[in-house]
């Protein structure tokens, strides 16, 4: 039971933290509700527990909202505006994020070549940025299980969609593995293992 010393996270073929980016993108109340492909409840609980999990191994989140400084919507879901604390938030016109300067611009300055996204709904604002960020060089990896369309067929086709564009779908408790990687690291393992349990997926150690 003697482990490899920890990969270079930069040359890592497999996710690291420090090589990744979390994109949160409309988890707003008209969004949410307009989710047909899942339980809004457990949308809710599983986009609180990917954020959390981005929160607690240190990648830089990037959030934004559509449409609330016109009027039309409201801001980002309580729940999930307390996990990520006081970011700023780029407020949108455009249903492409990737079509928003500001956006943009705040996703090219962590300077990660992994984006992980989360967005509503999955056949437009996850699509279309993620479309457009592969084509500049970026990784993409949606959260499937974190994320929901109008339909159930929508979701889904979606999803083929951008996996035919090359991004690669993952789902909340592979990414905690892929971030943890080995129980021996110890000033993780801990907070992992609480993320997971909180997130009602039981472990035994």
């Amino acid at each position: 039971m003697t482990s490899f010393e920890r990969r270079d996270p930069q040359s890592d073929n497999l996710l690291t933290p420090e090589t990744s980016a979390f994109l949160i993108i409309d988890y707003q109340p008209t969004q949410i509700n307009s989710i047909n492909s899942m339980p809004h409840f457990e949308l809710v609980q599983r986009i609180s527990a990917v954020t959390k999990l981005m929160k607690d191994f240190e990648v830089p989140i990037i959030l934004s909202t559509v449409n609330v400084a016109t009027g039309r919507n409201k801001d980002t879901i309580p729940q999930l505006k307390r996990i990520v604390g006081d970011i700023p938030s780029y407020d949108r016109t455009t249903i492409n994020a990737w079509e928003d300067k500001e956006f943009q611009a705040a996703v090219k300055s962590v300077n990660r070549p992994n984006l992980i996204i989360a967005a509503l709904w999955t056949e437009a604002c996850l699509t279309f940025p993620t479309i457009d960020a592969l084509a500049e060089g970026y990784k993409v990896f949606p959260v499937v299980d974190a994320v929901g369309g109008t339909s159930t067929v929508a979701h889904e086709a979606a999803l083929r969609r951008v996996e035919q564009a090359g991004a690669t779908p993952v789902s909340y408790a592979q990414l905690a593995c892929k971030f943890q990687r080995d129980w021996n690291r110890s000033d993780t393992v801990n907070t992992f293992f609480n993320d997971l349990d909180q997130a009602g997926i039981f472990l035994e150690l």
